[in-house]
């Protein structure tokens, strides 16, 4: 399902049916110019690449919570290619996660490999020069809604 959207439409949300993961994965590839989360109603949320700024500054979140990571041993930090499966069925990519190891090791061994279904216990969203405040800030409520 080609597609076409002008950077001044971004962030912009597109109706799509469900998808499974495999099914989600392939779209994404399908469309490798964009970057795709899906909300518990499973419409998808349509984002194009970092303006490099925002790529320095999530730069250092990201080094600075993984030395935290590594000094306190309890979990892993994933960056923002990485995808999670809410409890609620939206699918995020927060800027900057932590999950706590022993979570990542309940889950199906093979599903380790794929999208994580859990929510991290501690996620950091850097607020680009795109994004609106208050879709920010529901994204956010999400995340605390689903138990971050």
């Amino acid at each position: 399902m080609p597609f076409v959207l002008d950077d001044a439409y971004l962030p912009g949300t597109l109706t799509a049916p469900p998808m499974n993961d495999e099914e989600f994965e392939a779209f994404c590839a399908e469309h490798p110019d964009f970057w795709f989360e899906a909300t518990a109603e499973g419409d998808l949320v349509v984002t194009g690449p970092s303006h490099s700024l925002d790529g320095c500054r999530n730069s250092r979140i990201l080094s600075q919570l993984d030395q935290w990571a590594k000094q306190d041993r309890r979990g892993m930090v994933l960056d923002s290619s990485s995808g999670v499966v809410l409890p609620n069925g939206a699918r995020r990519s927060p800027d900057a996660s932590w999950t706590r190891t022993e979570e990542v090791l309940q889950l199906p061994q093979e599903s380790r490999e794929g999208f994580w279904h859990l929510c991290p216990a501690f996620v950091i969203e850097l607020r680009s020069h795109s994004d609106r405040l208050p879709v920010l800030k529901a994204k956010m409520r999400e995340y605390i809604d689903n138990g971050v």
